[in-house]
């Protein structure tokens, strides 16, 4: 168990042979392969394009396994090691694709960077420590191949990936980041700010006591984040409306119901009514210049309409709570 912590169990990679390294590379890149054909399926729906570029980058790695197994029958014979990543000490791992999910475009583009840059340094290696002058060689060319002075990314990227459906893949990845997060945040944040806007000011001039306030303001603020949470996920599970997880969703909308609620409960914790009311009033200022800004820059509403929207909205309701709080 010790020994399995502490890694000893794993053998370094000064220490493999010339068989060994060739069954390494064949090993890591079939792993590879597998990886980019597993992008290559998670993207194909939303982004054609780009599924076709990792589609091309495992057969690129199905080329260069292919061409380490011939290597190896021809030095050493049929018969592979068992060897893989995990088998050797400091060696570079790999993530399995559903541990990246959700696939994002800049993400998988990013780590299929780093998967070449890693080879790359990986087979100069590997080509240091052979005597054949074959494996030599054919390591050194792979090495080549991983380091290009263009990426395989960035060279498929530019075959698969005009201007026109870059831009295409780009809106769509654009169109499901606000479906799944955009919308969802900002309504919880205009609920958030809002709704608890009659309840925290109406406690407010009502007891005149800032800790009670803030007990209220801390009790709404968190019930409406809970409610808001529960009724997104239950509203929509995102299979035909295309807005994504329920899950995701849900979280979003009730963190930022939560934000949006104790961002003008915060300020009770000041002892003093009038100074809390007043910064209250500065941050209740800001929550609805913020939830303006949301929808004009993600849900294209022009600036007259958003701010008649939210400040029409949060005037009514915050007159609301000072009658309520007076009477």
């Amino acid at each position: 168990m010790l020994s399995r912590f502490l890694g000893s169990s794993r053998r370094s990679f000064s220490s493999l042979t010339e068989q060994e390294i060739l069954a390494l590379a064949i090993s890591s890149e079939e792993d590879d392969a597998r990886i980019y054909r597993a992008y290559a399926d998670g993207l194909r729906e939303d982004f054609p394009h780009s599924a076709a570029v990792f589609e091309e980058m495992a057969k690129e790695e199905d080329g260069h396994r292919a061409a380490l197994i011939e290597a190896h029958r021809a030095r050493f014979g049929e018969r592979i090691p068992l060897i893989r990543r995990e088998h050797v000490r400091g060696y570079y791992e790999r993530k399995p694709d559903w541990l990246v999910r959700p696939l994002g475009l800049e993400k998988v583009r990013a780590q299929a960077e780093q998967m070449e840059d890693q080879a790359h340094r990986f087979y100069v290696e590997a080509a240091k420590r052979t005597e054949d002058a074959g494996i030599r060689k054919l390591l050194g060319d792979l090495a080549a191949a991983e380091k290009a002075h263009e990426t395989l990314a960035h060279r498929l990227s530019e075959k698969h990936l005009g201007a026109d459906e870059r831009a295409e893949e780009d809106q769509t990845e654009h169109k499901q980041f606000v479906l799944t997060y955009v919308q969802p945040g900002l309504a919880g944040l205009m609920d958030g700010s809002v709704s608890t806007l009659a309840p925290i000011f109406a406690a407010a001039f009502a007891t005149g006591d800032t800790w009670q306030t803030f007990l209220v303001g801390l009790a709404a603020s968190i019930g409406a984040g809970i409610s808001m949470g529960f009724t997104e996920v239950a509203s929509d599970d995102g299979v035909i409306s295309g807005r994504g997880s329920p899950i995701k969703r849900g979280i979003t909308t009730g963190i930022m119901t939560t934000v949006g609620g104790l961002g003008h409960a915060l300020p009770y914790l000041i002892p003093h009514f009038w100074t809390a009311t007043i910064i209250a009033f500065i941050i209740v200022f800001v929550e609805l210049w913020a939830i303006a800004w949301i929808q004009n820059r993600y849900m294209e509403t022009p600036w007259s309409r958003a701010t008649f929207q939210v400040v029409l909205g949060g005037a009514l309701v915050f007159a609301a709570g000072m009658l309520i709080g007076n009477a």
